[in-house]
């Protein structure tokens, strides 16, 4: 089934050449059908890229997912033109007075601040107290994982001594958990952050569970609200050449980075990375879509609370 999302939005074409059924605003006003209400908050500075890589994990699946755009107000994205940020975003006070089935939150370039430095920070408070009473599921990803675990439990980021950058083998601790169905014992997810959460912490918070991570990466997938907060501190949502994009980026930036992890054949940046999550990405997305938002939603979104 597609994907509606606003007419002209670039990713459109991107996704129609990779033979994925995408309907229009348009075409999708005519269907006589209730379709799933997703809303995403996208903080990362490359917006199209980002808006591509999720939409095309969200497109597998039987479901029908009408998509919002939202922004944080004031915030100016140096990447992004303002034509198409005016086009397709929405700010908060727009979108407040809805509900939604589903919010997924990105990561962003601001891991290395205090989360008080943010300059957007109490707006993402004011979101992710929103996001509790208006949406059935919300799923957090690397930074935005960060700040939930923080506003909402008191979880604590720390430095990390290098990056934590390449695509790592985790396990799952409950393999039975819906959002592992599908998932082999062993599975990669991409990381790229310069902070972590450790799970000593985690653990002293009851309402809160580890259900995956990864030996050399750390915690890296987490639970609360019986799956209305999933939280996932990799990005199993990248394409092949994004962690290759940001390796070339530092170096020619001067910046201390090493080759990504397990990515290059050989390790060697010159050869054509190896996709290695591109499976558990659409198991993650079409599980999540399915077992904790189609099937835990009100048919009347008026009664999500």
């Amino acid at each position: 089934m597609p994907l509606n999302i606003p007419d002209k939005l670039p990713a459109i074409k991107i996704l129609q050449e990779e033979n994925i059924f995408v309907m229009n605003e348009s075409r999708a006003s005519h269907q006589d059908i209730r379709p799933l209400k997703i809303v995403i908050l996208n903080l990362m500075p490359l917006k199209i890229t980002t808006e591509t890589d999720l939409l095309r994990l969200l497109s597998n699946s039987p479901l029908q997912i009408q998509i919002d755009f939202l922004k944080i107000k004031g915030h100016t994205p140096k990447n992004t033109s303002m034509e198409h940020m005016k086009a397709f975003y929405r700010t908060f006070d727009e979108l407040r007075q809805k509900k939604y089935d589903g919010m997924i939150i990105t990561g962003a370039p601001v891991e290395q601040l205090p989360f008080e430095e943010v300059k957007y920070w109490e707006e993402m408070k004011v979101i992710m107290d929103w996001a509790e009473k208006n949406v059935t599921s919300t799923l957090f990803i690397c930074w935005a994982a960060q700040a939930g675990l923080y506003h909402h439990y008191g979880i604590q980021k720390y430095p990390l001594d290098k990056k934590m950058f390449g695509v790592f083998k985790h396990t799952h601790i409950e393999e039975n958990l819906p959002i592992f169905r599908g998932f082999d014992d062993v599975f990669f997810v991409p990381h790229s952050r310069h902070t972590e959460i450790r799970a000593e912490d985690i653990e002293k918070v009851d309402e809160l569970k580890i259900i995956a991570s990864s030996e050399e990466a750390g915690v890296t997938i987490l639970k609360a609200k019986n799956g209305r907060q999933l939280f996932i501190t990799g990005h199993a949502e990248y394409a092949r050449n994004t962690l290759d994009g940001e390796y070339h980026r530092d170096k020619a930036k001067k910046l201390p980075i090493e080759v990504p992890v397990n990515y290059y054949p050989e390790d060697n940046p010159e050869e054509k990375p190896l996709m290695r999550w591109q499976s558990t990405a659409n198991l993650f997305f079409s599980n999540w879509l399915n077992y904790y938002v189609y099937q835990e939603t009100p048919y009347n979104l008026d009664e999500i609370s």
